[in-house]
């Protein structure tokens, strides 16, 4: 395993991907209305809620640094590019590929692959069902290009001498940019359901890269506020606590539906998602170290985590549920499908993870 790993951001990207895994094992089952089938259908939104949030905390951590620290250029812009893409467009594109041979061997329609190839499949619009969960990894990459070309601009339009200062303007400047944007959606659409809000809003690009840029913030109040970071971490957990008890089970208690209140799932609900997990990256961030025995899977399967999100639902659910008639199966044999999907998906993702994703990572300092 790899040494100088924070276990508690290690807990957040595993219990992020087990989230989405389950969420997608419901496709295994009938159909089903009942609690815990309602719980891994959340569980799938805060999976990547939970990638988005932690990814602009440590890519903030990261670009802080370069901006205050040393004269921020188009060469810095670029370097910071090129350790990102390298992090993830190798896995991306190979499961691109993948995903297309798969799509003449079930029959799928290709007539919109060119816009995968520059992430534009749900920039603006709703995508196809095409690699569903590409979705995500469009709105990473924007942010990645949007904040260091912004922060490269405002060097030239802000005169402000404190770099840390502009950083944050600049940033919090993206947030309300992006807030704009789906108070424009909220005006201009007649959403009343969760299934076209989910498809038309959570989903696309211009409605969602603030949920990044909040964790860029977090990471500018741990570095600039460490004090008050590391002091406050069981009243940060304890507001996450009452926020998620607000969010998730005062919504249903009151019938604050979407049909009612437009507003507050167009506009407030994913922003106050993305700050309700913040409140947990305060003492996560500081979990440094765990007995071995939870250490070792925790940090195995936050490693190949991006190899998982990657492969587990087109390549391998896909593949599995065209081959073999689930709707036929019994309910232990549904069981044992579901062992087998899992025990694939970890396999195979080690393996992408160890031959493919690490030896391109280890490019990036070449």
């Amino acid at each position: 395993m790899e040494k100088h790993r924070v276990f508690g951001l290690d807990v957040i990207r595993s219990a992020a991907i087990l989230m989405v895994l389950c969420s997608h094992i419901l496709w295994i089952y009938p159909q089903d209305n009942g609690l815990l089938s309602q719980v891994f259908v959340l569980f799938g939104f805060w999976g990547v809620e939970l990638f988005f949030v932690l990814s602009g905390f440590l890519i903030g951590k990261i670009l802080y640094k370069s901006y205050v620290e040393q004269d921020f250029t188009l060469q810095s812009v670029f370097c910071f590019l090129k350790r990102r893409w390298f992090r993830t467009l190798p896995n991306y594109f190979l499961v691109l590929l993948l995903n297309v041979v798969i799509a003449f061997i079930i029959g799928l329609s290709l007539t919109d692959i060119g816009y995968y190839l520059f992430f534009l499949q749900n920039f603006a619009t709703t995508m196809k069902p095409f690699f569903p969960e590409s979705w995500s990894l469009s709105v990473e990459e924007f942010a990645y290009m949007f904040m260091p070309l912004a922060l490269l601009l405002s060097s030239f339009l802000i005169k402000h001498k404190n770099k840390s200062k502009r950083f944050i303007s600049v940033v919090l400047i993206l947030i309300l940019m992006f807030f704009i944007n789906k108070v424009i959606y909220q005006l201009t659409s007649s959403n009343t359901t969760l299934e076209q809000w989910n498809l038309s809003l959570k989903e696309v690009v211009v409605y969602r890269i603030d949920s990044i840029l909040i964790g860029v913030v977090a990471a500018w109040v741990s570095l600039n506020f460490s004090e008050f970071w590391k002091k406050h971490t069981v009243l940060f957990v304890s507001i996450g606590c009452v926020f998620i008890g607000l969010m998730y089970v005062g919504v249903g208690y009151f019938r604050i539906l979407i049909d009612s209140y437009p507003f507050f799932w167009n506009v407030l609900y994913l922003p106050v998602t993305s700050i309700t997990f913040v409140f947990f990256l305060p003492f996560l961030s500081q979990w440094e170290n765990a007995p071995k025995w939870i250490v070792r899977p925790v940090t195995f399967v936050s490693l190949v985590s991006y190899s998982v999100y990657l492969l587990h639902y087109s390549i391998v659910l896909q593949l599995m549920k065209y081959f073999l008639d689930t709707p036929r199966f019994t309910m232990m044999q549904l069981h044992g499908f579901t062992f087998g999907y899992l025990v694939l998906t970890f396999f195979l993702s080690f393996l992408l993870y160890k031959y493919f994703e690490k030896p391109m990572m280890n490019l990036r300092d070449r």
